[in-house]
């Protein structure tokens, strides 16, 4: 049987370790998507090198000004479609990591309510005669630190979800007024 400073000292050590492997859990998680979002910008900056010298080749070749206007009307189409897919493309990497984040997050809490619990439960069967009260309230203080996590939790997720809906909504915004001004450059 442990002595009840022995206990506190194992659930520390035991919570900063788990505090630490969250901590190296997310900036992995956060690494990654950097990673992602340097790859997709590096080959975007490719794309845009190669489509921008075809561009400017063409419109160097053009015979006449209406030809040169033609072209260019030409061309806002397809940049603006790519436009539109880095920008999804991109929601779609910060959409992906703040899932992983939320989900590494909320696997670590729950984990350490439950160790928690188990330790409040083991130091409660070894404690004196007299302190059911105060046994009771560190139950009661964990209860409440659950429901406040949970509510944060629910909270965090809808701000997600509405900045998710804001960034679609951008999207499909810049969409129609991409092809409106392709369809009246094109007239």
């Amino acid at each position: 049987m442990f002595t009840l400073p022995e206990q506190f000292s194992n659930a520390a050590k035991a919570n900063f370790e788990a505090q630490l492997s969250l901590i190296t859990n997310l900036t992995s998680k956060a690494f990654e998507s950097v990673e992602k979002v340097v790859d997709l910008n590096l080959n975007v900056a490719k794309a845009s090198l190669e489509d921008s010298s075809i561009a400017a080749r063409q419109l160097l070749s053009a015979k006449d000004p209406q030809e040169f206007f033609s072209l260019s009307a030409a061309q806002a189409q397809p940049a603006a479609a790519k436009a539109i897919a880095y920008g999804r493309h991109l929601a779609g990497i910060a959409t992906s990591a703040q899932a992983e984040l939320t989900r590494a997050t909320e696997e670590q809490i729950a984990e350490t309510g439950r160790k928690m619990t188990a330790l409040v439960e083991d130091v409660s069967k070894n404690a004196p005669a007299g302190s059911e009260n105060v046994i009771a309230i560190v139950k009661s203080a964990i209860g409440n630190a659950n429901a406040g996590y949970e509510q944060f939790n629910k909270t965090a997720k809808q701000a997600a979800e509405v900045i998710e809906a804001n960034v679609n909504s951008a999207v499909n915004q810049f969409t129609q007024a991409a092809e409106k001004t392709t369809s009246r450059a094109r007239k």
